[in-house]
């Protein structure tokens, strides 16, 4: 009797173990919170666990892969405790780990991709910049915790079936102006680092204007030792030196976001204007500025040494900026004579295009004859929009009312201004580029960039504050077709979010707009 008892037992325990072993907690993918929300989500209801036997396996082809398995595998060891390794192969590896597969796809372009999750392996594939996409989504399947720099406890569990995903828009950018306030070159990162997990892919930086010039210029010096010596409100300000600037290039290339350097001219250039004399038609430099109001400069358009400065600003440029645009400017030139200010502009562009980038350059340059490719980014008057779209330029959309990061959610903001509009969550959200201007449909529009003007903010985390969570009303809106936005539905996956702003030390707005969870 006691045998039969103890065979029972056996075969019990066995059971017991084999089933631990084999079964898996069963997760819908269908409810996981991923932002912005992707074309397609199939659930297959089970899990796949990441454990301390998982590796990041890539085709042993692709650099690239390697970088972005390399990049996971950073996020993830901190707050797991594992010691994920990165290896290469050349065939399917086994059960229990992630691979990182190129895969071309014919409905898909270069920042598509799928993930495929089953109990054994998960798979991204796609492009490199598919996959990098495609990374930011696994992110977002794990507990927020995963982004924690301490070792956390798990299960790292993720709920499997099949995502398949592709932008709307190619280009899904943020703005940061370094120039009324300047910020170094590890806030620069930081920016970089959170806008890549909401795929975005471009950050336009704002390096001069009339409170300080950013960057270093090796052929005009005083641009940078004078003119970027102090930021509004008198404060010591900064600039990046050409070996800076690079890092962030090359800092950016690795989370696969494109940096565009812009120059504004010829207004909003009173600290060029006050580090070299010749540059002003009356041959008297300037004083340096640290207010705020906006119009009153300009570069002496009549003047040839002031297209041989611009000559030599756009040649440096080009030389240390792989990206494909040179961001010219031209917004708000209220000193600038229109008949003056048309033909400045008309060279500009040619000095652009001769040193091999595009033209990119706030609405106002419309009003010239736009050079092939040109771009013309609408801010403020749908008009000028429109007659970009006459020359066959693209249009970038930054609506002022909708995307303009340092405008206030409401009366109560700490930080930022409201000379457009309050934005409250929901305004940044409910809204479609295609719909802002007659005539400029989804053909005619490049994408959508967030623009953060920084008047008021003086350090990175004011930075946060304001663009979360709005930079990822305006993610998706740039990345996920109209028919599938709501912001009803929305609204719950960004409630979602503040445990991962949490995990990421965000410092972000909590609009009483969102249920936060």
């Amino acid at each position: 009797m006691k045998k039969i008892i103890f065979k029972t037992l056996s075969v019990v325990l066995f059971s017991i173990v084999l089933f631990s072993c084999t079964s898996r907690t069963p997760k819908d993918l269908l409810k996981e919170s991923i932002i912005p929300k992707p074309v397609s989500v199939v659930a297959t209801n089970s899990s796949f666990v990441l454990s301390e036997t998982t590796a990041i396996y890539y085709q042993s082809s692709s650099e690239e892969l390697k970088d972005i398995g390399n990049y996971l595998a950073e996020i993830f060891n901190p707050s797991t405790g594992y010691n994920i390794q990165v290896q290469s192969t050349d065939q399917s590896p086994g059960k229990g780990n992630i691979y990182l597969e190129l895969s071309e796809q014919a409905d898909m372009n270069d920042e598509g991709y799928t993930i495929n999750i089953t109990e054994d392996l998960l798979t991204i594939s796609g492009k490199p910049e598919g996959i990098f996409r495609g990374v930011q989504t696994l992110r977002q399947l794990l507990p927020a915790k995963i982004e924690d720099k301490s070792i956390q406890e798990g299960p790292w569990e993720i709920a499997t079936g099949t995502i398949t995903d592709k932008p709307s828009y190619g280009y899904r950018g943020a703005m940061l102006d370094v120039a009324r306030h300047f910020f170094t070159v590890d806030e620069v990162k930081r920016y970089i680092d959170l806008l890549a997990i909401y795929k975005l892919n471009t950050l336009h930086l704002h390096l001069s204007d009339d409170q300080g010039w950013r960057i270093e210029i090796k052929s005009w010096p005083n641009l940078t030792t004078y003119g970027g010596s102090t930021e509004v409100g008198g404060e010591s300000g900064g600039f990046y030196t050409q070996d800076q600037y690079k890092e962030l290039v090359s800092y950016a290339q690795g989370r696969f976001i494109t940096i565009i350097p812009e120059i504004d001219m010829p207004g909003h250039t009173n600290a060029a204007l006050a580090s070299y004399a010749e540059l002003n038609c009356d041959g008297k430099a300037r004083e340096l500025y640290t207010e705020t109001e906006v119009g009153f400069s300009t570069l002496c358009t009549d003047k040839e040494i002031t297209y041989q400065f611009i000559d030599d600003v756009v040649r440096e440029l080009a030389e240390i900026t792989p990206g494909p645009y040179i961001h010219i400017g031209g917004d708000e030139s209220h000193v600038t004579p229109l008949e003056d200010y048309i033909p400045f502009v008309n060279r500009v562009q040619e000095i652009v295009v001769k040193h091999g980038k595009k033209v990119l350059g706030w609405d106002e340059i419309a009003l010239s004859t736009l050079v092939q490719d040109a771009v013309v980014q609408y801010w403020a008057k749908a008009e000028n929009a429109q007659k970009g779209v006459e020359q066959g330029a693209k249009v970038l959309i930054s609506p002022a009312i909708k995307t303009y990061l340092d405008m206030q959610y409401d009366s109560t903001t700490k930080w930022g201004l409201h000379w457009a509009a309050y934005i409250e969550v929901d305004d940044a959200y409910n809204w479609d580029p295609a719909e802002l201007a007659p005539g400029v449909v989804k053909e005619n529009i490049l994408g959508v960039e967030s623009p953060m003007w920084s008047e008021t903010l003086t350090n990175i985390k004011e930075v946060e504050y304001m663009a979360f969570p709005r930079i990822l009303c305006n993610a998706e809106v740039a990345w996920t077709e109209k028919p599938d936005r709501n912001w009803d539905e929305f609204k719950i996956r960004l409630g979602k979010q503040c445990a991962r702003f949490d995990a990421l030390n965000i410092n972000y707005f909590p609009s009483t707009k969102v249920p936060w969870h």
